[in-house]
């Protein structure tokens, strides 16, 4: 029961994540230090063995040094850059490579929309929420592709796993 209420935290908190890049194009600190905090007492729950939980904290470093490298080469904001290993810590290295697919897709197809939307409509004329993103020269909100490479990899994750088969999600 406790595995399950962190788990669907870290999957509300990577949706409010989502919505925050969307409204202000940034991901604040306490936010990716939450995701990352939360995956403490997860794995002291979830039972796993040393050896997976080890996994999990080694893509999570991985994901860290992946991510500092696009962040120092400007690819990637740095609330994207912070809040990559914070997922990872929870997707773990059975899921990784589905969460980075996951999240390459979601995110061409919001750079995607996004500049496509900024070549048609004025950004003034959009609601004021979801309006930064479309400002000219304004960022992709990837906290979104981040987000949804967590909800979709999210089956193939020990932990995450164990959420959404007590959720009824999954079987």
């Amino acid at each position: 029961m406790i595995l399950t209420v962190l788990g669907v935290l870290f999957l509300g908190l990577c949706l409010f994540a989502a919505m925050h890049d969307v409204n202000r194009l940034t991901i604040p600190n306490w936010l990716n230090l939450s995701l990352a905090l939360l995956f403490i007492p997860a794995a002291a729950v979830s039972g796993l063995p040393l050896e997976i939980l080890g996994g999990h904290l080694l893509a999570g470093l991985a994901a860290f040094i992946v991510a500092f490298g696009l962040f120092a080469f400007r690819i990637v904001g740095g609330g994207d850059a912070k809040m990559i290993p914070g997922v990872m810590l929870w997707i773990g290295p059975s899921a990784g490579l589905e969460f980075i697919i996951y999240m390459a897709l979601v995110g061409g197809l919001c750079a995607g929309l996004i500049l496509a939307v900024r070549n048609t409509v004025p950004a003034a004329v959009l609601p004021g929420p979801i309006r930064a993103p479309f400002e000219d020269k304004a960022g992709v909100p990837y906290g979104v592709a981040i987000a949804a490479g967590a909800f979709l990899a999210s089956p193939g994750s020990p932990i995450l796993s164990q959420t959404l088969t007590q959720l009824g999600i999954i079987g």
